[in-house]
């Protein structure tokens, strides 16, 4: 059984095409979820809403308690861990992370930075060793592991090669920390024109749903992520 990390972080609670004003990221990450599940009935699935209940961001009691070993916290820096313990664990269990992620202002949103300070956790999910010539160590390549991003962006031409992808530091970002981290294998499906709206966006959003079920069922006959 595969284990599914489902991550929204959209500040709009309903998705596109169902709700008014709904999230677009949202209806792609639902959508990539709905047809794994057909595909994959028996696999669990781990929902957690950024958008809804964003991570608490770094603070000064944070740090100081983060490069502490596990066995001289205090019991006020094990609190302070807390939450961030919380989401290094669901990393950790799942084999299949899938991220909704609108671009605000060519990045991601706050509380899916939050999340990501929140899960890169020394001794947890990397660790470093001067005596290598790359002395940053991925803890998490200790199993398979799979990313699929699915993200919204306003206008177009963000990807690798297009007019503005100079201008994306959203899913170039995402895909910098997870491969820090040891999720190397990392795709990323985008609907674009979403200011424009109209047939270019009816168009992209077809195109991105197309390619959520051709992800998926590419999937179906190849050795399980947990295997």
């Amino acid at each position: 059984m595969t284990t599914l990390l489902h991550i929204d972080s959209s500040a709009r609670p309903g998705r596109a095409g169902e709700h008014p004003h709904g999230s677009h990221s949202r209806r792609l990450s639902h959508a990539f979820v709905t047809r794994w599940l057909h595909t994959h009935p028996g696999d669990e699935v781990v929902y957690r809403d950024l958008g809804a209940t964003p991570p608490r961001p770094v603070q000064h009691e944070w740090i100081p308690a983060a490069f502490t070993p596990e066995t001289q916290r205090t019991p006020a820096q094990r609190a302070a861990l807390k939450e961030s313990d919380a989401l290094v664990r669901e990393l950790q269990e799942a084999e299949l992370v899938v991220i909704g992620m609108p671009m605000y202002n060519f990045g991601m949103p706050a509380p899916l930075k939050a999340w990501v300070d929140g899960i890169v956790r020394i001794a947890l999910t990397f660790d470093v060793d001067p005596a290598r010539t790359d002395p940053y160590i991925p803890l998490l390549a200790d199993k398979p592991r799979r990313a699929v991003v699915l993200t919204a962006r306003g206008s177009h031409g963000f990807d690798a090669g297009g007019a503005q992808a100079a201008m994306n530091h959203a899913d170039t970002a995402l895909r910098t920390v997870l491969g820090f981290i040891g999720i190397t294998d990392v795709h990323v499906i985008a609907v674009e024109h979403e200011e424009e709206g109209g047939d270019a966006l009816a168009t992209s959003t077809a195109q991105a749903l197309r390619q959520i079920e051709a992800l998926v069922d590419a999937w179906v006959d190849a050795p399980r992520l947990a295997a």
